[in-house]
């Protein structure tokens, strides 16, 4: 029996806005979209076609307040061929939210409050 990675979900208060962040800022595209018939969800499943594993946005229609992240322990990791170009860009950007040197990653964080982690390609 084989397990592959396939998504990582998080939930999110405006698609459209966390769609182009997450495109300006990890150069992912929206793949595939999931409307629930009802109007009441929405999903994006981003990613790009050089990695199988995607990202998935979930729109909910009756939430209007932002989503508890608790200690916000948790992120997702993204490695970059091109370390200090990024960390340029996302310090442009001004969605760097925390830096470790030592440990040679730094992390991004997204309009929800949701972090993704850094990290150069070794």
């Amino acid at each position: 029996m084989k397990f592959t990675m396939y998504h990582s979900c998080i939930t999110v208060l405006d698609l459209e806005r966390s769609e182009k962040f997450y495109e300006e800022a990890l150069g992912l595209k929206v793949l595939r979209r999931i409307d629930a018939e009802d109007g009441s969800s929405r999903l994006a499943f981003m990613g790009s076609a050089d990695n199988p594993c995607q990202l998935e946005l979930t729109w909910l229609a009756d939430r209007t307040e932002p989503y508890d992240l608790g200690d916000n322990e948790i992120h997702i990791g993204f490695r970059v061929d091109d370390f200090d170009a990024a960390h340029a860009m996302h310090e442009k950007m001004g969605c760097i939210c925390f830096d470790n040197p030592d440990f040679g990653v730094y992390f991004i964080e997204d309009p929800d409050g949701y972090w993704m982690e850094i990290i150069p390609t070794r």
